[in-house]
């Protein structure tokens, strides 16, 4: 898989300091889901507001299983009830289809031109197993903006903070 595809479907036209919330779903989306939650998405942004002004957002269900929001405050604030809004949206999504699209210790890579999930706990195990290995792509969800984004998203699995929360060295 090809890192610089992704990075190319991420919306033009928005600023660096755009905001970027993503959520991972626990399993794969079949084909009829994955065009009913991309219908879903493009429906709340094209409707998203912060105090009544609309808000420049941007949705799109990526790898078939990460849900990817982008707001770009350049002209309007993204407040508080903006942010629940969407937070309500991807809740529906995950009550809809019975998945978990908050579970922070589920984390993505890209294995073999695939997107995996694996739990925090079995990553040591994946790498002295070399089902993994330290060059592997990692998804760091934790990037804030679409700079971040851009630049620090899929990232060799040395380079991420999960090496250090499981005592390897790069």
């Amino acid at each position: 898989m090809d890192q610089t595809n992704i990075i190319q479907q991420l919306p033009e036209g928005f600023a660096p300091e755009s905001r970027v919330w993503i959520y991972q779903s626990n399993r794969p989306f079949h084909e009829k889901e994955a065009v009913e939650i991309e219908e879903q998405l493009h429906q709340f942004t094209s409707q998203w507001n912060a105090h009544g002004v609309p808000v420049k957002g941007w949705g799109k269900l990526l790898f078939n299983q990460v849900i990817v929001l982008i707001a770009d405050e350049t002209e309007t604030h993204v407040s508080g009830c903006s942010t629940d809004s969407s937070v309500r949206i991807v809740k529906s999504i995950e009550r809809q289809y019975e998945v978990n699209l908050f579970d922070r210790l589920l984390l993505g890579f890209i294995v073999k031109d695939k997107f995996q999930l694996l739990p925090l706990q079995q990553v040591a195990y994946a790498l002295e197993k070399e089902y993994i290995t330290k060059d592997t792509l990692y998804l760091n969800n934790t990037v804030l903006t679409l700079g971040e984004m851009k630049a620090k998203w899929l990232v060799p699995l040395k380079d991420s903070w999960i090496m250090q929360r499981i005592g390897q060295t790069a």
